[in-house]
């Protein structure tokens, strides 16, 4: 059986469209500081720092102080659980399409 809470934390902090936005942009950077993901993105500092804890607190990004800036970059493993989730009900859906496949050729030979 899948382990549900790393799967909740996951869902839980991909909810919030802003909080995808960031971590989208956190993972098509190699690393990227809290001040290039505020500029151009209509959301303030803190709230960006507030999206980056909860993205942090799921696993799905870690940080590298330097100085008095914090750099972020996308954990490789984060979304490993949410992926083994839908792998699963990939194969319940893989055979709910054959069975489907098979009764319309049954009525349409």
């Amino acid at each position: 059986m899948i382990e549900a809470a790393p799967i909740t934390n996951i869902m839980r902090a991909l909810a919030d469209p802003t909080r995808r936005a960031v971590f989208e942009r956190v993972a098509g950077a190699e690393e990227i500081s809290v001040a290039e993901l505020t500029r151009g993105s209509g959301v303030t500092q803190g709230a960006i720092s507030q999206h980056l804890k909860a993205l942090k607190q799921a696993g799905l990004v870690a940080e590298r102080p330097e100085g008095r800036h914090v750099y972020y970059r996308a954990q490789p493993d984060g979304l490993a659980p949410l992926v083994d989730w839908i792998g699963h009900y990939r194969a319940f859906w893989r055979d709910r399409l054959d069975n489907l496949r098979d009764v319309l050729k049954d009525i349409d030979p």
